[in-house]
């Protein structure tokens, strides 16, 4: 238990759709991003991460890509898992769910035997992933029509 709330590997179907409906509303809704491209392929081999409130509520989410889906995504070597559509729900912000969902997403990749993870941040996110150990690379460009860069931390 991580205060109020749990985190756990969303591993039942309605788990999964919880974790879908926070990036629902968190990516396309409020963010804009086109419901077309929020949801991929990716998503079916994932290990999707869950934060829900004692009484059942989702309250943010997070996936880790590993092996060939990583490779694809990072460019990086099979060691290094994607840490990405991490999202926190707007009532949840400033709980730290989100800090314990990455945490949650690198103990996944622990138990995968991946030695690093990278993630593609929005630039308005970079202290928050600074403050967890992730060190940004290259230079900005953008994903959704949204600024990024891309980060890594050393597991």
């Amino acid at each position: 238990m991580t205060g109020a709330y749990t985190v756990r590997e969303a591993v039942a179907d309605e788990d999964r759709e919880a974790c879908f409906a926070v990036r629902r509303e968190v990516f396309v809704e409020e963010q804009g991003v086109p419901a077309e491209i929020e949801y991929d392929p990716y998503d079916a081999t994932a290990v999707h991460v869950l934060a829900v409130r004692a009484d059942g509520v989702p309250l943010g989410t997070g996936r880790l890509l590993h092996g060939a889906d990583a490779t694809g995504k990072t460019g990086a070597d099979a060691s290094v898992g994607s840490l990405g559509r991490l999202a926190v729900a707007g009532a949840a912000r400033g709980l730290g769910v989100g800090a314990a969902l990455v945490r949650a997403i690198e103990d996944a990749a622990r138990e995968r035997g991946l030695t690093a993870v990278d993630l593609h941040a929005q630039t308005h996110a970079l202290g928050f992933y600074e403050r967890l150990g992730y060190v940004a690379y290259g230079d900005e460009f953008p994903d959704a029509g949204i600024p990024h860069r891309a980060m890594r931390r050393v597991l």
